[in-house]
């Protein structure tokens, strides 16, 4: 008896063939940042918040407290507040929201079928929140200058004002890309920024250090947003003092570890799930 094996089939599809090709991991990274950069002009609603509450507060403030803050404590509240609306304008500013919708249709999942580098995919995205809060910075410090604030570290102090600040907000956006990653809901997402709320007040936002009291100081001094205002304060209000910068970096480095710690446990997460 003859047995008839079937042909192989000469139409095979030359789509079949076709296979992703590793181009190195910098490029991966300027096309994911790329792309996340090329989004943040169709989202809008999401900066204009990130500009209008820090510049609300920041002249409230000043119009309500400027005098009392002047006669009881003898400081410039306005250089005081500078640093606290930058800090707002920058912290839980990321494309995280636009990682929850990848997620969401899929996106994610097909890119981790190609042979970009999966670190790519979270770090591109820093890059393009990186260069957010920088340019967040520069509005809320027009509004500063506009009523006054000089920088006794002149334009070199102003540069690493911006820097510490965007350094510091592209740490926190670890907490959000590790809550989009782990839960892949945009209401989860979006609620992150309230971890944000205790390290914001419970600090030297409003009155010097030496002016809280109780439990309310023992909190500040573990608090790493009061290094943080007190080195970007140094260089408006005092000059080049090494230990405020340098507890300042230390503070966004030892929230920085935390938080990417986060967020890459979540994206190692993310992708053995898909």
């Amino acid at each position: 008896m003859t047995t008839i094996s079937p042909a192989p089939s000469s139409t095979a599809d030359p789509g079949d063939d076709i296979q992703g090709r590793e181009v190195g991991f910098l490029w991966d990274l300027i096309v994911v940042a790329g792309r996340a950069l090329r989004q943040i002009p169709r989202d809008p609603e999401s900066l204009i918040p990130a500009l209008i509450v820090p510049v609300f507060f920041f002249t409230v403030n000043l119009g309500s407290l400027q005098k009392v803050t002047r006669q009881a404590a003898g400081i410039d509240l306005k250089a005081f507040l500078l640093p606290v609306a930058i800090v707002f304008a920058v912290t839980g500013i990321s494309r995280a929201s636009s990682l929850v919708t990848d997620i969401q249709g899929g996106y994610f999942d097909r890119l981790c079928m190609t042979p970009v580098r999966r670190l790519a995919l979270l770090l591109g995205l820093m890059v393009a929140d990186f260069t957010l809060v920088v340019a967040l910075t520069i509005p809320v410090l027009i509004v500063g200058f506009a009523v006054g604030v000089n920088f006794v570290t002149g334009v070199a102090g102003v540069i690493a004002f911006v820097l510490i600040a965007a350094l510091w907000g592209l740490v926190f956006t670890g907490f959000p890309y590790a809550i989009a990653l782990k839960t892949g809901n945009p209401a989860a997402v979006n609620s992150s920024f309230v971890l944000f709320f205790p390290l914001a007040f419970l600090t030297t936002t409003f009155v010097p250090r030496q002016a809280l009291s109780g439990w309310l100081s023992t909190i500040a001094t573990y608090n790493p947003v009061t290094y943080l205002l007190a080195g970007m304060r140094s260089l408006t209000s005092v000059g080049w003092d090494g230990s405020a910068l340098g507890q300042a970096v230390v503070a966004v480095a030892a929230v920085g570890v935390l938080s990417m710690s986060l967020a890459l446990a979540a994206l190692r997460g993310r992708v053995r799930r898909g």
